[in-house]
């Protein structure tokens, strides 16, 4: 028996393998088809400041893109953004600004917001924002040269330089938040969605 209840499968406008797994094991049926927008320039243009604000901005904007070369078709779109205060990070392009971020990030903590959006023919019918406060346990040089020589090149795949569900999980001392929240898809709101919408049958 399936859960799913939609007559095609859900399309994630994401490419993000975390965020997948969470769909798929969660009973699921969807295909990924990655949103090809200029994150930064959409930022950029909007003026907004606030993390939760942008990743929110961000998620509607892929959805919608999505959305308008899927008629019919039900498209979550996804964003996470990570702030120490007023500081927002990006994805480290190498070793040495991973580094950097882990030193700036040591003995303090930050937050993820983690937005969702889904989109149908071109209209956002669902939106979301959920928060993780992530403490990092404080790092000599030593322990953070450790780290980036054991984790390799997953330093330069996500914001922060870490993976939580990996080798990521060594840097931290405290967490307030749910797991879906900082792998990136707030799942339980989304689930709320698909079952007010009949989509899932639990």
């Amino acid at each position: 028996m399936t859960v799913w209840r939609g007559e095609q499968p859900l399309i994630l406008a994401s490419q993000s393998s975390a965020r997948q797994l969470l769909l798929k094991n969660a009973g699921i049926p969807f295909t990924a088809m990655p949103a090809d927008i200029d994150e930064r320039g959409i930022q950029q243009a909007s003026g907004l400041k606030a993390p939760g604000d942008i990743a929110a901005l961000l998620a509607k904007e892929k959805a919608l893109f999505v959305s308008a070369k899927n008629p019919g078709r039900y498209i979550v779109g996804a964003d996470q953004t990570l702030a120490l205060g007023e500081r927002l990070f990006s994805k480290p392009s190498g070793r040495e600004q991973a580094a950097e971020q882990l030193f700036s990030l040591a003995g303090h903590t930050h937050e993820l917001h983690s937005a969702i959006a889904v989109a149908r023919d071109g209209e956002t019918l669902f939106a979301d924002v959920s928060v993780a406060r992530m403490t990092m346990r404080a790092m000599d040089e030593a322990a953070i040269t450790a780290y980036l020589d054991a984790a390799g090149a997953a330093v330069t795949t996500s914001v922060g330089a870490y993976q939580l569900e990996s080798l990521g999980v060594h840097l931290f001392e405290r967490i307030e938040g749910d797991h879906f929240t900082i792998l990136g898809l707030p799942l339980l709101p989304l689930l709320g969605f698909l079952r007010s919408a009949h989509l899932i049958a639990i």
